[in-house]
């Protein structure tokens, strides 16, 4: 008697995306029998996966579009996709020192008291990590107070950092932390207060390009010894499907699905912010990606 083989799709999600997410891949597995081996983490330890241990996932779904032309474009893609934006917020819950009396104007004095314990993340392992620096330098000018960044920096100490969104978050919600630098939809999924910081400062304006982009910040490249440079700019999260992907067919097919208006409208009611379509750079993106032309 012959056994029927189901299909595999092996997918690396960026760690602020699981939560969201996981009921889509539950219900495309559910529906086409395809078994979904998903690993889930920071950003830029998927790319490292591929870049130094050569194992190629057939689709990628990370919190930066812009680590694809850094690091994988076009040894290990042709083309990647914008799907999503976010903001950096400052989430605290109703257990954090000082949560009656913080508020959007006066954060950045609560967030440096000597008995408030304040988090981020890993800036060389996550871009909600370098993205914080990046927030923190925009702030300083922000309020033209020189010296803010390095001064939010020291409250939040290396003890106080992980390597992803959801872990950090997961040190808020058990109250170790009173405070942490992450996504709003990370916040809004995880049912936390959060501080909604200027459009100044907090990467989500589109129409504020040109201002991020005059910071910038080094991190650790995706090979042993090397750097790379990442200026500000709105957040976007990226996808593609690799070359080499061992599944591409199934890949393909949860593009679609994914893509589907009812899968986004899902997507945005879990607090992911989706765009209408993805905007495709490259050559070579499948159609069932039901993509656009970046303009």
């Amino acid at each position: 008697m012959l056994r029927l083989i189901a299909d595999t799709l092996v997918i690396y999600i960026a760690a602020s995306l699981n939560k969201p997410i996981q009921p889509v891949l539950d219900t495309f597995a559910a529906r086409t029998g395809v078994v979904i081996q998903r690993e889930s983490g920071a950003t830029l330890e998927h790319v490292r996966k591929i870049t130094e241990l050569k194992r190629i996932p057939d689709l990628l779904l990370l919190a930066d579009a812009d680590v694809f032309p850094h690091f994988l474009v076009p040894q290990y893609a042709s083309w990647y996709a914008e799907f999503a934006r976010n903001r950096m917020v400052v989430a605290y819950t109703a257990k954090s020192k000082y949560a009656n009396k913080i508020n959007a104007d006066n954060w950045n004095t609560i967030l440096q008291l000597g008995d408030v314990e304040v988090g981020r993340t890993d800036p060389n392992l996550a871009p909600v990590g370098y993205r914080t620096l990046l927030m923190l330098q925009l702030a300083e000018r922000f309020y033209n107070h020189p010296g803010l960044s390095k001064a939010l920096l020291n409250r939040a100490p290396e003890r106080n950092m992980r390597g992803n969104a959801a872990e950090l978050a997961a040190l808020l919600a058990a109250g170790e932390l009173d405070y942490i630098y992450d996504y709003q939809s990370v916040a809004e999924s995880n049912g936390f207060q959060f501080i909604k910081l200027p459009p100044d400062i907090d990467l989500g304006d589109p129409k504020r390009a040109a201002a991020y982009s005059r910071v910038a910040v080094s991190v650790r490249g995706a090979t042993p010894g090397s750097q790379a440079e990442f200026k500000g700019q709105p957040i976007l999260y990226g996808m593609t499907v690799p070359r080499a992907a061992p599944h591409s067919a199934a890949a393909k097919r949860f593009l679609d699905y994914l893509t589907s208006p009812a899968v986004v409208a899902q997507l945005r009611a879990a607090h992911v912010d989706m765009l209408d379509h993805p905007l495709v750079e490259g050559s070579g993106a499948p159609a069932e990606l039901h993509g656009t032309a970046r303009p």
